[in-house]
């Protein structure tokens, strides 16, 4: 892909082929389908050498995606925001528990998740783009918790963005909910849906989909959905990767599919890898679909790892549509059947693709609790719950044919209600934890219908 030819195209196969700045403020294609690149660029070996610094390693892998659809320099200054919004050297640094088994901390930003790597960047980008158009654009997104902490933090106070978010009421962590709910921002609306993470992501789309919205301005949304979100994902495994030396399995917790994309993405691009292992909560849909061949829909249930809470992954549909050759047909009708019956069986040839790509292990509330244990007892870490589903599985893989890196996503601090029960004690806070304090909140609860979710972003978009 050239520098000036980077083009998007749907899922789906109905929506016109368009440029970065097209797809990054728009989020969904018209036709309901995820913007892919039409071509996967290149990647020089060079990016992953040990001397290959987080911003070099940016810079390299997302340039491509970008083409000339935004003004000179605007990567180079995302970039920056980034690195400089995190507190390690490394940004994204790998640490060894044992020979052969590697966390890769993506923990290190300003909300104490790895969704700031990927948020904070897409937040510049967008400034660059509307300044660049003159346009002002309301971004919708929901959350199962960090992405919602993550889009407040980097999008607060924006002059040409107003933010909403929606996250299920009850359902997300109390530092994740005050993460969201104590930044003092006129531009952020803060919705508590009754209800869990899939309603909220059927909102969001909902939403962007409605004619009275968009006669109000443009609409887009920050959710994984957005490719900006993926394209922003794929340095980290390049970083490993060079941290490392050589190639690696890596092991993903995932709810959404949107991290575990990326490293896929980053392996079309030439990154060496050893492979990809999907690492899921009891909301076991996505290993019930590649373990199975039945991918279909049941109630999400509430875990201690809130983030992966997704019966209904989004980005699955990027992973199908690999999967099927591009086939724009033949992944419309998956997930139109999905969206009808709640269920889709898989022929041989498309789930054999899709186990070509990625594995998939579920691990129950139990494991998850046992994991935690095992960290502290074993090398004196004390993890995330989601981390726990991912050391979980990594420690399942065979060594044997290289290192296997476990990603960590998340401070557990975010989550210290459920680590001490099984600690015994609170896990000391981040800073950025620790600095919430007991600031007053600001949210809105809404039924999970789009009359409700309707009516509370008519009544904030019409304050202007």
């Amino acid at each position: 892909m050239s520098t000036s030819s980077a083009r998007y195209v749907s899922t789906r196969g109905h929506s016109p082929e368009t440029d970065f700045s097209d797809a990054l403020l728009r989020g969904l294609a018209p036709d309901g389908g995820l913007y892919m690149p039409t071509a996967w660029p290149t990647l020089s070996p060079q990016a992953w050498t040990r001397e290959a610094d987080y911003k070099a390693i940016g810079l390299q892998t997302i340039a491509p995606f970008i083409g000339d659809a935004l003004p000179e320099g605007a990567l180079a200054r995302a970039v920056d925001r980034v690195v400089a919004g995190f507190g390690h050297p490394l940004v994204t640094p790998l640490v060894e528990l044992e020979p052969g088994l590697f966390l890769l901390e993506l923990f290190h930003g300003p909300t104490a998740a790895f969704k700031d790597l990927a948020m904070q960047l897409v937040a510049a980008l967008t400034d660059e783009a509307l300044t660049a158009s003159g346009q002002r654009l309301t971004i919708l997104t929901a959350t199962s918790g960090d992405t919602g902490a993550a889009a407040v933090r980097a999008f607060a106070g924006a002059r040409s963005v107003d933010l909403v978010v929606l996250h299920p009421l009850d359902r997300v962590s109390p530092v994740q909910r005050k993460q969201m709910t104590t930044v003092q921002a006129d531009n952020v609306l803060n919705l508590a849906v009754r209800g869990d993470f899939d309603d909220c992501q059927r909102l969001v789309k909902g939403l962007l989909s409605d004619p009275s919205l968009r006669e109000r301005g443009r609409l887009s949304s920050v959710n994984s959905i957005n490719w900006a979100r993926l394209a922003g994902q794929i340095p980290y495994y390049v970083s490993a990767t060079a941290q490392l030396g050589h190639a690696a399995t890596f092991v993903v917790p995932t709810g959404n599919f949107g991290d575990a994309f990326a490293g896929i993405a980053a392996t079309r691009m030439g990154l060496p890898s050893n492979g990809f292992v999907a690492a899921v909560n009891q909301n076991d849909a996505l290993a019930r679909a590649l373990n199975d061949g039945l991918y279909s829909r049941r109630p999400a249930v509430e875990s201690g790892s809130v983030s992966m809470d997704v019966q209904a992954p989004s980005n699955f549909e990027r992973l199908v549509f690999e999967a099927t050759g591009r086939d724009a047909e033949a992944t419309r009708a998956v997930f139109e059947t999905f969206a009808r019956d709640g269920a889709v069986v898989f022929d041989p040839a498309l789930l054999n693709a899709l186990r070509a790509e990625v594995s998939a292990v579920s691990i129950d509330e139990d494991e998850t609790r046992a994991e935690i244990a095992h960290a502290h007892q074993t090398w004196g870490r004390v993890v995330c719950p989601h981390t726990a589903v991912a050391l979980a599985v990594a420690r399942r893989q065979d060594r044997a044919k290289g290192p296997v890196v476990a990603l960590s996503t998340a401070h557990p601090s975010k989550f210290g209600g459920f680590v001490s029960e099984v600690l015994g004690f609170e896990p000391a806070p981040a800073p950025v934890i620790a600095a919430l304090g007991d600031q007053p909140e600001r949210l809105r609860i809404v039924d999970g219908t789009m009359e409700a979710a309707l009516d509370a972003v008519t009544a904030f978009s019409d304050r202007h």
